[in-house]
């Protein structure tokens, strides 16, 4: 069983009622699923499995195909850097630096208490706001390096 957390089954039930169990939405099922644990537990993943009737290697498949689900525990408070080109140039690689020092975890990693995961991610959409950083789904436009700890007190 994972250490950080223990599977309810209900929850599981829960998310595959929604999709009315249909095989064809197990991606939209994994989803649902990864916003209940903050990411999908293998445990889970073999009770998805069996409830519909899929093979767990097309499971794993999927689960490893797309970026946003991921099989390792994931922080409450997703904090993704934008490293597109206008928030590079405005300063990104030091907003980086910036997260990894003040929550002692290097980007692509979760802190020990899976309270932040941070991630540098590609393009976020919002070059006209560089540098681009959202945490869960709150977007900050215009950050620098120095706002990192005005940001950091918001999800305390």
């Amino acid at each position: 069983m994972d250490d950080h957390q223990i599977v309810d089954i209900q929850k599981v039930s829960g998310v595959l009622d929604k999709w009315n169990r249909n095989p064809h939405f197990l991606i939209e099922v994994l989803q649902d699923t990864q916003e209940e644990y903050h990411y999908l537990p293998k445990e889970v993943l073999l009770e998805i499995s069996s409830q519909l009737k899929t093979p767990i290697t097309q499971i794993y498949h999927i689960a490893t195909f797309f970026k946003g689900l991921s099989l390792e525990p994931r922080g409450k408070y997703l904090i993704q850097i934008c490293m597109g080109t206008a928030c590079h140039v405005q300063g990104a690689p030091k907003i980086i630096d910036q997260f990894e020092r003040e929550l002692d975890v290097k980007a692509g990693h979760t802190t020990k208490d899976l309270k932040y995961s941070v991630e540098a991610v590609r393009c976020l959409g919002c070059c006209g706001l560089a540098a681009v950083v959202t945490v869960n789904n709150d977007l900050h436009g215009q950050v620098t390096a120095s706002k990192v700890n005005k940001i950091l007190s918001r999800y305390n």
